[in-house]
Parts: C-alpha cells; structure tokens; sequence
C-alpha cells in the first residue's frame, strides 16, 4: 500500500481532547459523530477521533491533582493491547472493542479514529503479558528506560529486540479489524526517547501489513525539521508544534513555523498545526469556556491553517456549536485550498504582519493572504513584482471571507486589516 493514498488531501475532523480530555465517554463520541455527519460531511469533515485514556478507569476523577492517573486500572486483553474502557464504551463489551463504535461512525458516511501511547503497558511489563505472534513476553520487549515524561502508562519498546516489531503488528491488527481509520500515535513526534524514531518506522510496517489504510499522525511537537524526510517517509501527519490552545501568542507563533515547514507540504504528508481550539473546550480540564480567541483571531487561524495546508481537527463539542462557528468552518471557498491549491509560501512576515500566497490547482488563479498580528488595525500593502505578478491592473480580487470583489488596479495592492485580522483574496484574470 502507498500510504501517501491514505489521505491524498489534508485530513478533516473531530477529536475529543480540547473539550473532554481523558473524560470522553461512548454517548459523547456518537452524539459528536451524528452533527459532524448532519451539519458537516458535506463541507470534507469527516474524521472522528477518540483522544486519550480510552482504556483507563477513573479517568478524570482526581483532575486537580493528576491529569493522568499515576498507574491506574486499565482494560486490557490476554495479549497486551489496550481495550476501551467498558464503563465509558458499553458497546465495547465481549471482547468486541472499538469495532460497534466504528461501525456506527462508518454508518453515518464518517471515518473513525483512536489515541493510542508510543510502546507497551506497563502493567503488562509487570505481569509479564504475553504477545501475540511471538514468545517473547511483554517484559522482555519493553524498554523500562524509555518512558513519557508526562504520562505514566506505557514503556516504549527495547526496538532491536526479537518480538518488538510483533507487538505493534498484533496491535494494527486488532485496529484493522475494529475498522479504525486514522491512529493518533503520542510521544512519539519529536523523539524525546532514542527509540521514538525507530518506532515511528515499526508503526508504518505494522500497518502495511495489516492490510488496511490506516492515517498515521505523529504527537507531540514540534516536530524537528532536520527529520523532514523521515515523518514523510513513515507519516502522514506530524505535529509542528506541542499543544495549541486558544491564545493569541500561541497562534501568531505558527507564522515562524508555518514559514519553516512550508515547503514540506505534499500528497499524504502533512506538517500539522494541532487542533483548531473553537467553540467551547476545556470541560474536561475543569474549564470549560467558549474559545478565548476573538473573531479575528479565530478567522486568521483558518485563513493560515487552509492555506498552509494543515490538517483540520476541530476540538470543539460540535452539539454546541453556535451559528458564527459554524460559518467560519463551512465556508467553502476556504476549505477549497486545502484540495485545490499548491506552493503556499510566506511572502514576507514582521512583527506587525505577514504575507503568503498560493496557487489554485485547477484554475488560473492565486490566493493572497494578508495577516495583521499587531494590535491596531493597519493598511498592508503589497507589489505585484513580490508576488511574481506584472500587475494587479488585469486582475479581479474575491475576498473570500466576505464575498466582497473589487478590480485591481496599477501598481500595490492595499487592504485594511483589522487587529489580529487577516483577509484572504482570490485573484483571477478580469
């Protein structure tokens, strides 16, 4: 299989993390699904991801003194693979897993997607579990000095070692069977343990072989550059940057990374910007709250993020979704770049404002992107000649954002932004 087929443009979704945090239960899971598919299918979401702690116990229950439970009961089977939790996923009992949940996702035109940890239990370490395929034990295989620093459930694996490469076969087995779509692999991205890199590769064996065409995204960042060729070979997705929340200095430091992995961008591979932190999130973080960022805020995200080409995954609970929301995230002229437009590239960027420009892929037209990341509203300006054009003089601009359409005219090009604004224009021949 040609994982770069997988996903042939960015991935479009949902995952529970940003409202629900370890907390997500199986009813939440549907009722998400069942607006993603009555209100946004049309518009190319389509994923459905269930983030992580899905086989854990007690999940949420101390949140103010731990987000996850320091060595805590998990579901498991007599192989060593993590199963959901049958308090939080009923459907999930006798053995049967993700697959009734998948089932229900797939039957409503939608994909479903899972969390999983980089490695082996722990718990299955200390037991000495077994491992499907090999006779090699789970304490053998896992690498007690290869761990996550911020989550304490899993050993990563001793990846030399005979059986290894079995344990993450049996696991991509099981998924496959499950119907799983889309793994969101953590602690993985930006190689904090030696081994990390090498498991990214077992992870992409592991799904050749299972048959399936499974997406493979890579958590957390930020990514390193210098590894480009590499997520590329073995992911789809991979993390530029560690958790973003809604909060203006998070968002205007995407331009410098947006800027360093924009010519990293093809069919199948995708530097990802993290979630879209919209709606309300935080539930699960004893927070809950409609998203901090102001409208413009929330426009500029969208305008870089489909410009650049990231993968979308909203966090928001989607049955909450207010009618401006909504709008911002079904307008399709916008989603279009993420299909139908090629070599998005920063213009120019200081600490005021940026610029960046992309080509349609099927039509004779450009996309210009003007960005204000100061705090006053500002007049940008921009050459024809910077943009590689002869003039804007035979050329119609389409403010996609608000459908407004004006002639160019000799010479610059100059728009008034708003604070922490950005405006997106279509420009084709008059």
């Amino acid at each position: 299989m040609n994982k770069n087929k997988f996903a042939v443009t960015p991935p479009m979704g949902w995952n529970s993390y940003d409202y629900y945090d370890t907390t997500v239960k199986e009813e939440q899971i549907r009722a998400n699904a069942e607006y993603m598919s009555a209100h946004l299918k049309e518009y190319g979401w389509e994923y459905v991801v269930v983030d992580i702690e899905w086989y854990s116990y007690g999940a949420g229950t101390k949140r103010e003194q731990y987000q996850y439970l320091p060595f805590g009961r998990v579901e498991m089977d007599e192989y060593s693979r993590l199963l959901p939790c049958l308090e939080r996923f009923p459907s999930s009992a006798g053995g049967k897993g993700f697959q009734p949940l998948a089932d229900y996702v797939h039957s409503l035109g939608l994909k479903f997607g899972i969390h999983i940890m980089r490695g082996i239990p722990r718990i299955a370490a200390h037991t000495h579990g077994k491992v499907l395929g090999t006779p090699a034990g789970a304490d053998e295989i896992a690498n007690p000095a290869s761990i996550c620093w911020w989550n304490p459930d899993m050993y990563g694996l001793e990846t030399e070692k005979e059986g290894a490469q079995a344990y993450y076969d049996s696991l991509f087995e099981l998924y496959a069977k499950w119907g799983v779509d889309f793994v969101k692999c953590d602690d993985i991205c930006r190689y904090d343990m030696p081994s990390a890199k090498k498991e990214i590769e077992m992870l992409h064996l592991a799904i050749q072989k299972c048959g399936r065409p499974i997406v493979l995204s890579l958590s957390p960042g930020p990514a390193l550059i210098d590894q480009a060729w590499y997520y590329s070979q073995y992911a789809n997705m991979w993390r530029i940057t560690d958790d973003l929340w809604d909060n203006w200095p998070h968002l205007v430091n995407m331009f410098e990374r947006c800027e360093l992995w924009q010519k990293y961008v093809s069919e199948g591979c995708y530097p990802d910007c993290d979630m879209l932190p919209l709606g309300y999130v935080g539930k699960g973080f004893g927070q809950e709250r409609y998203t901090n960022l102001r409208k413009e805020e929330q426009v500029t995200m969208m305008t870089l993020w489909c410009l650049f080409r990231s993968p979308l995954m909203l966090g928001a609970e989607l049955t909450k979704l207010d009618d401006w929301t909504k709008s911002l995230i079904t307008n399709k002229k916008v989603l279009h770049l993420l299909s139908g437009s090629r070599g998005a590239r920063q213009i120019m960027r200081t600490g005021e404002q940026a610029v960046w420009f992309s080509e349609d892929t099927q039509e004779d037209a450009f996309y210009l992107a003007l960005f204000n990341i100061s705090d006053e509203s500002l007049k940008i300006s921009v050459n024809p000649s910077e943009l590689e054009l002869k003039t804007f003089g035979d050329k119609e601009l389409e403010e996609l954002w608000s459908d407004d359409i004006i002639s160019g005219t000799e010479g610059p090009f100059e728009a008034e932004v708003p604070a922490h604004g950005a405006r997106l224009y279509k420009l084709r021949n008059r």
